[in-house]
Protein backbone atom coordinates (compact mmCIF):
# COMPACT_ATOMS: atom_id res chain seq x y z
CA UNK A 1 0.00 0.00 0.00
CA UNK A 2 1.29 3.44 -0.70
CA UNK A 3 0.02 7.50 -0.49
CA UNK A 4 0.14 8.66 -3.91
CA UNK A 5 -1.16 12.50 -4.68
CA UNK A 6 -1.40 14.80 -7.50
CA UNK A 7 -2.71 18.27 -6.44
CA UNK A 8 -3.29 21.55 -8.61
CA UNK A 9 -4.49 24.64 -7.95
CA UNK A 10 -3.55 28.41 -9.02
CA UNK A 11 -4.34 31.01 -6.55
CA UNK A 12 -3.55 34.98 -7.10
CA UNK A 13 0.10 34.83 -6.25
CA UNK A 14 0.58 31.22 -5.99
CA UNK A 15 0.58 27.91 -7.89
CA UNK A 16 0.49 24.34 -6.74
CA UNK A 17 1.63 21.77 -8.69
CA UNK A 18 2.90 18.83 -7.19
CA UNK A 19 2.70 14.52 -7.29
CA UNK A 20 3.13 13.04 -4.11
CA UNK A 21 3.80 8.85 -4.05
CA UNK A 22 4.82 8.26 -0.08
CA UNK A 23 5.00 4.87 1.47
CA UNK A 24 2.67 3.29 3.69
CA UNK A 25 4.88 2.68 6.52
CA UNK A 26 6.82 5.10 8.75
CA UNK A 27 6.94 9.43 8.59
CA UNK A 28 6.70 11.33 5.66
CA UNK A 29 7.86 14.97 6.26
CA UNK A 30 6.71 17.42 3.82
CA UNK A 31 9.29 20.08 4.10
CA UNK A 32 9.58 24.06 3.50
CA UNK A 33 9.20 27.54 3.98
CA UNK A 34 6.00 28.97 5.28
CA UNK A 35 3.69 29.68 2.03
CA UNK A 36 5.24 26.53 -0.06
CA UNK A 37 2.34 24.53 -0.49
CA UNK A 38 2.97 22.07 2.75
CA UNK A 39 -0.02 23.02 4.60
CA UNK A 40 -2.32 23.14 1.50
CA UNK A 41 -1.36 19.72 0.23
CA UNK A 42 -2.45 18.35 3.65
CA UNK A 43 -5.47 19.67 3.77
CA UNK A 44 -6.16 18.49 0.41
CA UNK A 45 -5.54 14.83 1.95
CA UNK A 46 -7.64 15.46 4.48
CA UNK A 47 -10.28 16.89 2.28
CA UNK A 48 -10.42 19.89 3.78
CA UNK A 49 -9.72 21.74 0.41
CA UNK A 50 -11.60 20.13 -2.93
CA UNK A 51 -8.60 21.39 -5.15
CA UNK A 52 -9.65 21.17 -8.89
CA UNK A 53 -8.00 18.65 -11.81
CA UNK A 54 -6.47 16.58 -8.44
CA UNK A 55 -6.05 13.06 -7.36
CA UNK A 56 -5.51 11.07 -3.88
CA UNK A 57 -5.30 7.50 -3.03
CA UNK A 58 -4.06 5.46 -0.12
CA UNK A 59 -3.88 1.68 -1.15
CA UNK A 60 -6.48 0.72 -3.24
CA UNK A 61 -8.68 3.32 -2.22
CA UNK A 62 -9.43 6.71 -3.98
CA UNK A 63 -10.93 9.24 -1.82
CA UNK A 64 -10.14 11.87 -4.88
CA UNK A 65 -10.30 11.46 -8.84
CA UNK A 66 -12.07 14.73 -10.45
CA UNK A 67 -11.82 13.46 -13.93
CA UNK A 68 -13.97 10.75 -12.69
CA UNK A 69 -16.33 12.57 -10.16
CA UNK A 70 -14.86 11.05 -7.32
CA UNK A 71 -14.89 12.96 -4.56
CA UNK A 72 -15.00 11.51 -0.39
CA UNK A 73 -15.80 13.75 1.67
CA UNK A 74 -13.57 14.60 5.38
CA UNK A 75 -15.53 12.87 7.53
CA UNK A 76 -15.59 10.20 5.40
CA UNK A 77 -11.74 9.27 5.12
CA UNK A 78 -10.68 7.60 7.81
CA UNK A 79 -7.89 10.20 8.67
CA UNK A 80 -6.66 11.47 11.88
CA UNK A 81 -5.77 15.61 11.71
CA UNK A 82 -3.35 16.92 14.45
CA UNK A 83 -2.79 20.90 14.04
CA UNK A 84 -0.75 23.54 14.77
CA UNK A 85 -2.87 24.08 18.13
CA UNK A 86 -4.63 21.41 20.24
CA UNK A 87 -8.46 22.55 19.72
CA UNK A 88 -9.33 20.61 22.66
CA UNK A 89 -12.57 20.79 24.18
CA UNK A 90 -12.03 23.60 27.31
CA UNK A 91 -15.21 22.11 28.87
CA UNK A 92 -14.36 18.68 28.74
CA UNK A 93 -11.68 16.80 30.98
CA UNK A 94 -8.36 14.97 29.02
CA UNK A 95 -10.30 11.36 29.58
CA UNK A 96 -13.29 12.91 27.50
CA UNK A 97 -11.47 14.19 25.23
CA UNK A 98 -10.33 11.44 24.36
CA UNK A 99 -13.51 9.44 24.22
CA UNK A 100 -14.71 11.93 21.63
CA UNK A 101 -12.08 10.52 19.47
CA UNK A 102 -12.98 6.95 20.04
CA UNK A 103 -16.69 7.54 19.73
CA UNK A 104 -16.45 8.41 16.13
CA UNK A 105 -15.26 4.69 15.12
CA UNK A 106 -17.79 1.54 15.88
CA UNK A 107 -16.19 -0.72 18.42
CA UNK A 108 -15.72 -3.58 15.71
CA UNK A 109 -13.43 -0.74 13.67
CA UNK A 110 -11.09 -0.03 16.13
CA UNK A 111 -7.63 -0.49 15.66
CA UNK A 112 -5.84 1.01 18.51
CA UNK A 113 -6.64 0.70 22.63
CA UNK A 114 -7.06 3.73 24.30
CA UNK A 115 -4.73 1.91 27.21
CA UNK A 116 -1.87 1.48 24.64
CA UNK A 117 -2.42 4.96 23.51
CA UNK A 118 -2.49 6.74 26.95
CA UNK A 119 0.43 4.32 27.82
CA UNK A 120 2.44 5.51 24.55
CA UNK A 121 1.67 9.00 25.23
CA UNK A 122 1.84 9.29 28.85
CA UNK A 123 -1.02 10.43 29.54
CA UNK A 124 -2.37 8.24 32.91
CA UNK A 125 -1.74 11.34 35.13
CA UNK A 126 -3.38 13.91 32.72
CA UNK A 127 -6.95 12.19 31.81
CA UNK A 128 -9.16 13.69 35.05
CA UNK A 129 -7.50 17.21 34.40
CA UNK A 130 -9.01 20.05 32.01
CA UNK A 131 -7.19 21.37 29.31
CA UNK A 132 -6.78 24.62 30.69
CA UNK A 133 -4.35 22.85 33.63
CA UNK A 134 -2.34 21.39 30.94
CA UNK A 135 1.19 22.77 29.76
CA UNK A 136 1.51 23.22 25.73
CA UNK A 137 3.44 19.79 25.34
CA UNK A 138 0.36 18.21 27.29
CA UNK A 139 -1.97 19.39 24.99
CA UNK A 140 -0.60 18.52 22.03
CA UNK A 141 0.42 14.86 23.25
CA UNK A 142 -3.76 14.93 24.13
CA UNK A 143 -4.70 16.16 20.92
CA UNK A 144 -2.14 13.12 19.76
CA UNK A 145 -3.97 10.85 21.13
CA UNK A 146 -7.32 12.17 20.10
CA UNK A 147 -6.12 11.68 16.69
CA UNK A 148 -5.44 8.01 17.04
CA UNK A 149 -8.10 6.63 18.79
CA UNK A 150 -9.96 7.90 15.42
CA UNK A 151 -8.25 4.69 14.22
CA UNK A 152 -6.91 6.74 11.26
CA UNK A 153 -5.51 4.74 7.87
CA UNK A 154 -3.63 8.15 7.74
CA UNK A 155 -2.40 10.40 10.30
CA UNK A 156 -1.50 13.79 9.19
CA UNK A 157 0.74 16.46 10.84
CA UNK A 158 0.70 20.22 10.47
CA UNK A 159 3.15 21.97 11.94
CA UNK A 160 2.01 19.86 15.75
CA UNK A 161 5.61 21.76 17.43
CA UNK A 162 5.80 25.34 16.02
CA UNK A 163 3.39 26.59 18.73
CA UNK A 164 5.69 25.42 21.92
CA UNK A 165 8.92 26.38 22.77
CA UNK A 166 12.31 24.46 22.86
CA UNK A 167 12.28 22.76 25.81
CA UNK A 168 8.26 21.84 25.33
CA UNK A 169 9.29 20.20 22.17
CA UNK A 170 12.45 17.92 23.31
CA UNK A 171 9.56 16.89 25.16
CA UNK A 172 6.95 15.60 23.06
CA UNK A 173 9.42 14.46 20.55
CA UNK A 174 10.31 10.90 21.85
CA UNK A 175 6.65 10.33 22.26
CA UNK A 176 6.79 10.99 18.32
CA UNK A 177 9.12 8.15 18.39
CA UNK A 178 7.68 5.82 20.31
CA UNK A 179 4.42 5.93 18.27
CA UNK A 180 6.51 5.88 14.83
CA UNK A 181 8.27 2.87 16.82
CA UNK A 182 5.31 1.08 18.24
CA UNK A 183 2.95 1.41 15.55
CA UNK A 184 1.97 0.89 11.74
CA UNK A 185 -0.05 4.04 11.03
CA UNK A 186 1.64 5.91 8.10
CA UNK A 187 2.07 9.54 9.19
CA UNK A 188 2.58 12.63 6.89
CA UNK A 189 4.30 15.10 8.94
CA UNK A 190 4.53 19.17 7.95
CA UNK A 191 6.97 21.00 9.22
CA UNK A 192 9.67 23.94 8.56
CA UNK A 193 11.99 22.60 11.28
CA UNK A 194 15.10 20.85 9.69
CA UNK A 195 16.33 19.51 13.61
CA UNK A 196 12.14 18.21 13.56
CA UNK A 197 12.38 16.57 10.33
CA UNK A 198 16.17 14.87 10.53
CA UNK A 199 15.34 13.65 13.99
CA UNK A 200 11.82 12.02 13.02
CA UNK A 201 11.52 11.51 9.04
CA UNK A 202 11.79 8.36 6.98
CA UNK A 203 11.14 9.94 4.41
CA UNK A 204 11.74 13.49 2.92
CA UNK A 205 9.90 15.81 0.47
CA UNK A 206 10.97 19.33 -0.10
CA UNK A 207 8.47 21.58 -0.98
CA UNK A 208 9.51 24.75 -2.69
CA UNK A 209 7.21 27.64 -3.88
CA UNK A 210 4.30 25.26 -4.55
CA UNK A 211 6.58 22.62 -6.63
CA UNK A 212 8.52 19.25 -5.39
CA UNK A 213 11.89 19.65 -5.50
CA UNK A 214 13.28 16.04 -4.25
CA UNK A 215 11.70 13.23 -2.56
CA UNK A 216 12.90 10.04 -1.14
CA UNK A 217 14.70 8.42 2.18
CA UNK A 218 16.21 11.15 4.23
CA UNK A 219 19.53 10.11 4.21
CA UNK A 220 19.39 10.57 -0.19
CA UNK A 221 17.82 13.79 -0.27
CA UNK A 222 19.83 15.46 2.42
CA UNK A 223 22.63 14.40 0.50
CA UNK A 224 21.24 15.86 -2.78
CA UNK A 225 23.59 19.15 -3.55
CA UNK A 226 21.29 20.98 -5.88
CA UNK A 227 18.91 21.47 -2.76
CA UNK A 228 21.09 21.93 0.38
CA UNK A 229 19.99 25.69 0.26
CA UNK A 230 15.90 24.81 1.46
CA UNK A 231 17.36 23.71 4.75
CA UNK A 232 17.79 26.61 6.89
CA UNK A 233 20.26 25.82 9.08
CA UNK A 234 22.78 24.45 6.46
CA UNK A 235 23.67 20.98 4.91
CA UNK A 236 23.65 17.55 6.53
CA UNK A 237 23.63 14.12 6.50
CA UNK A 238 22.21 11.58 8.81
CA UNK A 239 23.87 8.74 11.16
CA UNK A 240 22.02 5.71 12.64
CA UNK A 241 23.41 2.94 14.65
CA UNK A 242 22.94 1.58 18.14
CA UNK A 243 24.83 2.83 21.50
CA UNK A 244 27.64 -0.40 21.35
CA UNK A 245 29.68 1.02 25.43
CA UNK A 246 30.07 3.57 27.60
CA UNK A 247 32.86 4.88 27.64
CA UNK A 248 35.35 6.57 30.04
CA UNK A 249 35.48 10.53 30.25
CA UNK A 250 32.12 11.15 30.26
CA UNK A 251 31.33 9.88 26.33
CA UNK A 252 29.34 6.97 24.88
CA UNK A 253 30.00 5.40 21.51
CA UNK A 254 27.56 4.79 18.06
CA UNK A 255 27.92 2.24 16.12
CA UNK A 256 26.67 2.67 12.44
CA UNK A 257 27.70 -0.35 9.87
CA UNK A 258 31.68 -0.98 10.72
CA UNK A 259 32.21 1.98 12.17
CA UNK A 260 32.11 3.56 15.48
CA UNK A 261 30.98 7.20 16.48
CA UNK A 262 31.95 8.99 19.72
CA UNK A 263 29.73 11.11 21.47
CA UNK A 264 29.58 12.91 24.52
CA UNK A 265 28.08 10.70 26.83
CA UNK A 266 24.37 9.45 26.26
CA UNK A 267 21.67 8.46 28.94
CA UNK A 268 20.39 5.47 26.88
CA UNK A 269 20.93 1.93 27.09
CA UNK A 270 23.43 0.18 25.19
CA UNK A 271 21.44 -1.12 22.19
CA UNK A 272 19.55 1.65 21.92
CA UNK A 273 19.02 3.00 18.36
CA UNK A 274 19.87 6.20 17.63
CA UNK A 275 19.99 8.84 14.72
CA UNK A 276 22.52 11.89 14.47
CA UNK A 277 23.07 14.91 12.25
CA UNK A 278 26.87 15.58 11.16
CA UNK A 279 26.61 19.31 9.47
CA UNK A 280 29.09 19.63 6.52
CA UNK A 281 30.38 22.98 8.58
CA UNK A 282 31.68 20.27 11.23
CA UNK A 283 33.50 17.97 8.62
CA UNK A 284 36.81 18.40 7.27
CA UNK A 285 39.28 16.62 4.95
CA UNK A 286 42.86 15.37 5.10
CA UNK A 287 44.74 13.64 2.65
CA UNK A 288 46.53 11.66 5.04
CA UNK A 289 45.29 10.36 8.44
CA UNK A 290 46.25 12.53 11.21
CA UNK A 291 47.38 11.48 14.59
CA UNK A 292 48.01 14.42 16.73
CA UNK A 293 44.41 15.90 16.53
CA UNK A 294 41.87 16.79 19.29
CA UNK A 295 39.20 15.59 16.91
CA UNK A 296 38.17 11.91 17.77
CA UNK A 297 36.19 10.88 15.02
CA UNK A 298 38.19 10.13 11.75
CA UNK A 299 36.93 7.86 8.85
CA UNK A 300 38.99 6.47 5.47
CA UNK A 301 36.61 7.98 2.90
CA UNK A 302 36.52 8.19 -0.98
CA UNK A 303 35.47 11.53 -2.71
CA UNK A 304 32.26 10.65 -4.73
CA UNK A 305 31.40 14.09 -5.89
CA UNK A 306 32.09 17.84 -5.89
CA UNK A 307 29.70 20.53 -5.90
CA UNK A 308 29.68 24.59 -5.88
CA UNK A 309 28.37 25.42 -2.29
CA UNK A 310 25.64 28.08 -0.99
CA UNK A 311 27.92 31.01 -0.97
CA UNK A 312 30.96 31.82 -3.71
CA UNK A 313 34.49 30.52 -3.07
CA UNK A 314 32.24 27.32 -0.91
CA UNK A 315 31.98 23.81 -2.31
CA UNK A 316 30.08 20.87 -1.05
CA UNK A 317 31.88 17.85 -0.70
CA UNK A 318 30.39 13.92 -0.59
CA UNK A 319 32.39 11.53 1.20
CA UNK A 320 31.61 7.77 0.65
CA UNK A 321 32.84 6.05 3.77
CA UNK A 322 31.39 2.58 2.53
CA UNK A 323 28.18 0.37 3.72
CA UNK A 324 26.12 3.10 2.12
CA UNK A 325 27.07 5.79 4.68
CA UNK A 326 28.11 9.35 3.12
CA UNK A 327 29.10 12.62 4.75
CA UNK A 328 28.98 16.52 3.34
CA UNK A 329 31.53 18.38 4.12
CA UNK A 330 31.87 22.03 3.31
CA UNK A 331 35.00 23.24 1.87
CA UNK A 332 36.32 26.45 0.78
CA UNK A 333 36.93 26.40 -3.20
CA UNK A 334 41.06 27.21 -2.28
CA UNK A 335 40.95 24.04 0.13
CA UNK A 336 39.73 22.18 -2.25
CA UNK A 337 42.06 23.34 -5.16
CA UNK A 338 44.84 23.00 -2.72
CA UNK A 339 44.15 19.47 -2.01
CA UNK A 340 43.43 18.55 -5.09
CA UNK A 341 40.12 16.95 -4.05
CA UNK A 342 38.11 15.33 -6.76
CA UNK A 343 35.74 12.30 -7.01
CA UNK A 344 37.87 8.92 -6.85
CA UNK A 345 40.07 10.23 -4.25
CA UNK A 346 40.98 8.85 -1.15
CA UNK A 347 40.99 11.02 1.95
CA UNK A 348 40.95 11.19 5.65
CA UNK A 349 37.23 12.85 7.02
CA UNK A 350 37.52 14.07 10.46
CA UNK A 351 34.05 14.87 12.49
CA UNK A 352 34.33 17.55 14.73
CA UNK A 353 30.98 17.64 16.34
CA UNK A 354 27.77 15.62 16.27
CA UNK A 355 24.58 16.36 17.01
CA UNK A 356 22.53 14.01 18.64
CA UNK A 357 18.57 14.00 17.60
Amino acid sequence: MSVTAAFHVQRQGFTLDVKIELPATGISALYGASGSGKTTCLRAMAGLERLPNSFFQIGQDTWQDEANGIFVPPHQRQVGYVFQEASLFPHLDVAANLQFGMKRIAPVQRQVSESHIVELLGLSPLLKRSPSALSGGERQRVAIARALLTSPRLLLMDEPLSALDKGLKQEILPYLERLHRELAIPVVYVSHAADEVTRLADHLVLIDHGEIKAAGPIKQVLLDHQHAELFNDGASSVIEGRISRHLEHFASELKFGRFALRLSQQDHPVGQQLRCRVFASDVSVCLTQPHDTSISNIFPAKVSHVAEGRRPGEKLVTLDLGEEQQLLAQLSSHSVERLQIHPGHHVWAQVKSVAVL
